[in-house]
């Protein structure tokens, strides 16, 4: 797709207009060409001049940063962190308030309180916004920030500051949905295709087939950064729940009129600015859409996803390492298919090959534990081309993936899925509905998930009550039918 999508080069085309427009407002500073990092955060942070000047001195430190290698950010974003609190104002400011006796001298005290606790970093970071751009600037400046804040302690604590000020202005109140389609601008269609990772859009072709009559494609966008989507998410128009992803996408199938769709699959959410994680817009995305959606077309009766497992195959591989105790245990009729397709064995370990009454050792193939001829089945590259495999595969695989969808918890919080997709759409209402076998047999969904997919339903009635069991008391709605697999 680089013939036709020159994505790169739209991007270098709007960071030359920017620095160039930058340039221009920095040459209207008064002061020295060579003035360091920090001499230049002190002007703005002292305010000499008028409202020209403040924003001629924060568009001229913008530049410097878009100058700097990768070293040299680090620092500049070091220098920024270093801008604290004044230690001798904040302990002046804390005796105020003890000393003060009445409510209305304490309430005073309180507020110069919280003047003192708020870094000079802060006014600097909101100077940005002043600047033509400024707030892209600022969301990609906390991207940088995110990969390098291990480094220093410091940069942990401007972080926390530019997050909270980033979540702030970011509110879900201030942002704006808006549909695209094939006749948005040209350099919105490219930046979609930029940030769609969830299936990679491969082609013009491509991109028009999820843009056509029986699609649907959501955004929302901040007013200061209008040409740059937040998150977006694709729809398509169908018939009953969606079980395949290449067939979803398949750009030969002919397209069906909206007003005979009865199910809106939500195939593809994507996040597409890297520093605004952490500040979540996906619920009220998902939520804003059903109910746009249920008043543009009324025969919509249901609203559900098709969504890959990206943690399933990570899991279900040191779940089987762990030996034959560690997932749930196969039927013997499973473990009997399972053997039968399963590639011979040469030798075996002398811990597995276990010698029967009388003393005859037992033979390979039947002493060898289920988890690992599951484990060997599962190492074919070829599996997924040999029916008979795939067919024995299959009750294991979808079997173990609803244990896995509703009963694996994180590592890090017991009432959260581990699965983190599971965890987006269960903690914003939905509920398990279906695990689809051959779901996605691309490389990625093979990979990632041995091509299983799952659909999340969104029941309108039902999303609060979901949404409060999940974040409540970590309770996972399901359909019985998982359930039932679940518990097998």
């Amino acid at each position: 797709m680089s013939e036709v999508l020159e994505q790169a080069g739209l991007f270098d085309r709007a960071l030359r207009r920017v620095t160039s427009l930058w340039r221009d407002m920095a040459e209207r500073v008064v002061g020295a060409e060579d003035d360091g990092i920090e001499a230049q955060m002190r002007a703005c942070l002292a305010g000499r001049g008028g409202e020209v000047s403040a924003r001629s001195r924060a568009a001229r430190l913008a530049q410097t940063y878009l100058t700097l290698g990768a070293e040299g950010r680090v620092d500049f974003l070091r220098t920024l962190a270093g801008f604290d609190s004044d230690e001798a104002a904040l302990a002046q400011a804390i005796e105020r308030v003890q000393a003060s006796a009445d409510p209305v001298a304490r309430a005073t005290a309180k507020a110069r309180l919280r003047r003192a606790l708020e870094p000079p970093r802060v006014r600097l970071l909101t100077q940005f916004t002043t600047i033509p751009d400024g707030m892209k600037f600022l969301v990609d400046l906390r991207e940088e920030l995110l990969r390098v804040m291990d480094q220093d302690a410091m940069l942990q604590a401007l972080e926390n500051d530019l997050k909270s000020l980033l979540a702030s202005w970011f509110d879900v109140g201030f942002l704006e949905l808006r549909r695209i389609d094939w006749n948005s601008p040209a350099a919105l269609l490219e930046k979609l295709v930029s940030y769609e990772v969830v299936h990679r859009i491969r082609t013009w072709r491509d991109l028009k087939n999820r843009l056509d009559s029986d699609r649907r494609c959501y955004a929302f966008f901040h007013p200061r950064m209008p040409a740059e989507p937040l998150i977006f998410v694709e729809v398509a128009l169908v018939k009953g729940l969606a079980e395949s992803v290449q067939r979803l996408l398949d750009e030969k199938a002919p397209v069906l009129d909206p007003t005979q769709a009865d199910t809106a699959i939500f195939y593809s959410i994507n996040n597409c600015q890297r520093g605004l994680d952490g500040i979540s817009f996906g619920n009220f995305l998902i939520k804003r859409v059903v109910s746009l959606l249920g008043a543009e077309l009324r025969g919509i009766k249901q609203f559900a996803t098709l969504s890959p497992i990206p943690g399933f195959s990570r899991w279900l591989s040191a779940r089987l390492a762990a030996g034959d105790t560690a997932p749930p245990a196969l039927t013997e009729e499973e473990a009997k298919a399972l053997r039968e397709v399963a590639p011979p064995l040469t030798a075996l370990p002398a811990p597995l090959a276990a010698p029967a009454e009388g003393g005859a050792a037992t033979a390979p193939a039947l002493a060898e534990a289920p988890a690992q001829t599951l484990a060997r089945v599962l190492a074919r590259r070829s599996w997924p081309r040999e029916e008979a495999v795939a067919k024995a595969l299959e009750p294991v695989l979808v079997r173990l993936c609803a244990n896995y969808l509703v009963n694996e918890a994180s590592p890090r919080d017991p009432k959260r899925a581990r699965d983190p997709v599971a965890h987006f759409h269960l903690s914003n209402g939905a509920r398990v509905e279906r695990i689809n076998w051959r779901g996605d047999v691309s490389e990625k969904g093979l990979r990632e998930s041995a091509g299983l997919m799952v659909n999340y339903l969104y029941d309108p009635a039902r999303i609060e009550e979901y949404h409060e069991a999940y974040v409540g008391e970590g309770k996972r709605a399901a359909a019985s039918a998982i359930r039932k697999l679940a518990r097998a």
